[in-house]
């Protein structure tokens, strides 16, 4: 099995990578030049790197998460590096209000919104469901249900600058795999869900990409912290990925798998061979460990 994913999975990568990311449109760091943006889930891993790419950009900037002292830091780290703006609001997507908090601040202070990525997750454990529902229902609310509540606060921005909406996924909302129930519930709803709101907007000619982002394992503290002892892959670098979400979102494609070659392979197997990627997936967990 090994010599057949050495030369198997290079191959359907090659072929998705064509086929997900044609070459119409050349990335130019330019195109963030003043544009406003809105980042959840700013404090670190993906969302920091993200924050610093676009500070790089002279973008203006509106950092969200819980941790205030955090998100401090991040801010005066995108002054330094060339924002064009950087501020933050800090709080919890636990609070129903708190979206409608974040979008209005962005209005008072810009008049408007170009981009809005949706990055923040919950805690939730890696190991086998333990049926509690009300874990479910509390992981819904962050993860899927408050990216709701930006897009719609957001929208009317959005439709006025023909704006982006990029929404941070993983390859958990493409594939089930195991120990990660509820998380992946979630994130199949967000696939779910702007999938058909971008058919939405093609159909009525709203002028607002939705940008999908499957991630695999990426070396950010909490996941490399999460699951480093049961998963056998190598974590992909952060800030490579940051950048090619912005790449994508910029470029207003409908998808991006990050890394292209393991994750589109991966979702290219789910529909030809689903038994077989079932037995690959559950050959990639050290599954002593999480008991």
């Amino acid at each position: 099995m090994g010599l057949l994913l050495k030369i198997f999975i290079p191959l359907l990568g090659l072929a998705l990578a064509f086929y997900f990311y044609p070459a119409t449109e050349t990335f130019s760091e330019e195109m963030l030049r003043g544009k406003r943006v809105i980042v959840t889930g700013a404090s670190s891993g993906i969302g920091e790197q993200m924050a610093y790419h676009l500070a790089r950009m002279e973008a203006h900037l509106l950092l969200t998460a819980r941790t205030e002292a955090k998100l401090q830091k991040v801010v005066e780290q995108c002054l330094k590096l060339g924002a064009a703006s950087a501020r933050y609001v800090s709080g919890s997507m636990e609070d129903t209000a708190f979206p409608e908090v974040v979008v209005k601040e962005a209005e008072n202070t810009w008049g408007g919104l170009d981009m809005l990525i949706l990055n923040h997750i919950g805690y939730s454990q890696f190991n086998y469901f333990n049926g509690d529902v009300g874990d479910v229902r509390k992981l819904l609310e962050i993860n899927f249900l408050s990216y709701v509540a930006m897009t719609v606060s957001a929208l009317p921005m959005l439709k006025e600058s023909g704006g982006s909406i990029i929404v941070i996924s993983s390859m958990a909302g493409k594939i089930g795999s195991p120990f990660a129930a509820p998380y992946s519930a979630t994130k199949f709803a967000l696939d779910g869900f702007f999938s058909s709101l971008r058919h939405e907007f093609d159909i009525d000619k709203v002028n607002v990409s939705i940008t999908v982002c499957v991630l695999g394992y990426i070396d950010t503290e909490n996941a490399v912290r999460a699951v480093s002892h049961v998963i056998r892959n190598t974590p992909a670098p952060k800030e490579e990925c940051a950048l090619e979400i912005i790449k994508s979102g910029v470029l207003r494609q409908r998808e991006l798998h990050y890394p292209s070659w393991s994750v589109g392979s991966l979702v290219l197997l789910r529909d030809i061979a689903p038994n077989f990627l079932d037995s690959l997936i559950r050959s990639n967990y050290n599954v002593e460990n999480i008991r």
